[in-house]
C-alpha cells in the first residue's frame, strides 16, 4: 500500500474552526482533545483536494468509499514571537517523536531516529547562547538543534529559501513549555459586522494559526495509483502553484498553504 505525506506550510492566517466558543474567544481553532494541539480535520483536507481534482471518482461518494485514506493535519512547527530576535519556529520532543512514528508508518526512515533530545523546562535547543525571550517568558539556550532534524523538517517545506531559515529559527523546547504556547500563544483577532450606518451589529473574537505554521497529513492508497492523482495536483511541469486552501474565511484571503510532497512509497504491510 503506497503512502505519502503532505507538508502544509501556512502562507496566510488560517482558521479551522472548532464550532464552539471557549472563554472569551468566540471562534477558537480546532484542537486535539488530549494534547490541545491545533489540528485540521481530514474531512476539510479531503474536500479541498476534491475541489482541485480532475478525477473526482477517487474521492468516492455516499455509496462508495474513496480510493485513498487521509489523516488529520498534525502540528509540527509553531511560530512563536521573540522579543529579542526574529520569531522562532518551535517544536518539542513529543511532536518530533510522533513525526518519526508517522514517517515509519508511511514507509520512510527518519534521519533523526534515536537522537538524544533531553531538554529541561525553561530551556531550548537552538542557535546562539544565553537567554531567549519568547512572548513574556524567558528561556535558556542549552544546545543546538541536530542537523538531521532540521533536514527532515525541511523536506516538508516546499520553498528553498524558507527551508534555509530553519538553521537560525528552529528551536526545540520542553513538551510542557510547548503545550503552553500551543494553547495560549495563537493570534486572536477581533472581527466586526457593521450595519448600513457603520455601527457595530456583532463583535467577535476569532483564533487562528499564524502564517508559517507547519503541519503535515498522511495519505494511504486503497486502490492502485490513487495517490498519483493527488501528486499530479502539485508535482507536474504545468503546475507552478502548489497551493491548497483550507479552513474558513477564504474570501478574506485566509487558509492558504504551500504543499510539499514526501514519500509515495510502499508503507508497512497490513497483517
Amino acid at each position: 500500500m503506497k503512502s505519502m505525506i503532505l507538508g502544509l506550510l501556512a502562507e496566510t492566517p488560517v482558521h479551522s474552526g472548532a464550532g464552539r466558543s471557549e472563554g472569551f474567544i468566540d471562534l477558537p481553532v480546532a484542537r486535539e482533545a488530549v494534547t490541545n494541539y491545533p489540528v485540521i480535520a481530514a474531512s476539510s483536507i479531503k474536500g479541498s483536494l476534491k475541489d482541485l481534482a480532475k478525477d473526482k471518482d477517487i474521492f468516492g461518494d455516499e455509496y462508495r468509499a474513496g480510493d485513498f485514506l487521509i489523516s488529520d493535519a498534525r502540528l509540527l512547527l509553531l511560530p512563536v514571537r521573540s522579543l529579542t530576535s526574529q520569531y522562532k519556529w518551535a517544536t518539542c520532543p513529543h511532536i518530533i517523536e510522533r513525526l518519526g512514528r508517522d514517517l515509519k508508518l508511511c514507509g520512510l526512515t527518519p534521519k533523526f531516529d534515536n537522537l538524544p533530545l533531553t531538554i529541561e523546562k525553561g530551556g531550548v535547543l537552538g542557535t546562539g547562547s544565553g537567554k531567549l525571550f519568547l512572548e513574556e517568558r524567558e528561556f535558556n539556550l542549552d544546545g543546538k538543534v541536530p542537523k538531521e532534524l532540521r533536514e527532515e523538517i525541511g523536506n516538508l517545506i516546499v520553498h528553498q529559501q524558507t527551508r534555509a531559515r530553519l538553521e537560525d529559527q528552529l528551536i526545540v523546547m520542553h513538551n510542557d513549555d510547548f503545550q503552553w504556547f500551543a494553547s495560549y500563544g495563537l493570534p486572536v483577532n477581533a472581527r466586526n459586522k457593521l450595519d448600513s450606518n457603520k455601527k457595530s451589529e456583532n463583535l467577535w473574537y476569532e483564533e487562528s494559526l499564524a502564517p508559517d505554521t507547519l503541519l503535515y497529513s498522511m495519505l494511504f492508497e486503497r486502490k492502485e495509483n490513487a495517490l498519483d492523482d493527488i501528486k499530479g495536483m502539485f508535482n507536474n511541469s504545468n503546475n507552478s502553484r502548489p497551493y491548497l486552501q483550507l479552513g474558513g474565511n477564504e474570501t478574506v484571503g485566509m487558509g492558504w498553504f504551500a504543499v510539499s510532497i514526501l514519500g509515495g512509497v510502499d508503507g508497512p504491510k497490513q497483517p
